[in-house]
């Protein structure tokens, strides 16, 4: 596993350890392209109405960023909610004396950190980008300021919340009670966004190294080799490089279940 795509299927370079960099100085207004489709991806549908949406272009700040760069740091005050456009990032520890260990893997649209800004601390993980990524921030005031004249907005931000909760728990829950088996088909299930091709196939590309992502399930990254060829010799799933060809989603689904 030497190469990889990216979500999209295009190539893109192997992540390499590397010391993280800052988020640089100045923005650019909120791409209007990226309006409706994108707020309803990380608020919840159904699309908001015009005017929370035009609101939220107006406060959002976009940022271009590299990979290696250092979208949220643990020990800086969060003032923003922070999420991810475009692109591919991790949450972990980015230690001064070397290279970032990753936790948990995000692919955009998704939040990167709508909690800390709320509770006028640091975060409580770091943040990198695993590739060239689009990330936007809101400033918490401005937000605060918005959910006094549109309380929907408060509402969306309440589930977005609880369902971040929601999923920890059950990330907790599975990490206790499931095997490595069970675990890596439900994190796999998690990546099966694209739709099933013309033979029920879902593709999965993955943007992490092989040891990231068993750091992510606890387990050894000679576990995940093994329990890659195990479940191809299932029928389960077929490897090429980087990309996971899910056979067999009913069955992967049961294996995560069980």
């Amino acid at each position: 596993m030497d190469t990889h795509t990216t979500s999209s299927g295009t190539s893109a370079r192997p992540v390499r350890a590397m010391r993280p960099r800052r988020i640089a100085p100045g923005s650019i207004p909120a791409p209007a392209a990226g309006g409706a489709a994108f707020w309803t991806a990380v608020l919840g549908p159904p699309a908001l109405p015009v005017e929370i949406l035009t609101a939220l272009q107006e406060m959002a700040q976009v940022r271009e960023l590299p990979a290696g760069s250092l979208l949220v740091s643990s020990r800086e005050q969060a003032r923003d909610l922070c999420l991810l456009a475009r692109g591919d990032a991790a949450l972990g520890t980015a230690p001064d004396d070397g290279p970032f260990q990753p936790e948990r893997s995000l692919q955009g649209p998704a939040w990167i950190d709508a909690s800390s800004a709320w509770l006028g601390g640091t975060p409580a993980q770091d943040a990198m980008a695993l590739s060239d990524v689009q990330v936007v921030t809101l400033p918490r005031a401005e937000v605060q300021s918005l959910l006094q004249r549109y309380p929907e907005l408060g509402r969306r931000i309440v589930v977005t919340l609880a369902q971040q909760v929601h999923s920890l728990t059950m990330a907790t829950h599975d990490l206790m009670h499931k095997d490595a088996e069970g675990r890596f088909a439900a994190w796999l299930l998690q990546r099966c966004a694209s739709e099933a091709g013309s033979d029920g196939s879902i593709t999965v590309a993955l943007s992490e190294r092989k040891r990231d992502i068993a750091s992510q399930l606890a387990i050894t990254p000679e576990t995940l080799s093994r329990l890659l060829r195990q479940l191809s010799r299932k029928g389960l799933i077929y490897v090429m490089g980087y990309t996971v060809k899910v056979l067999d989603v009913a069955a992967l689904r049961r294996l995560a279940e069980a």
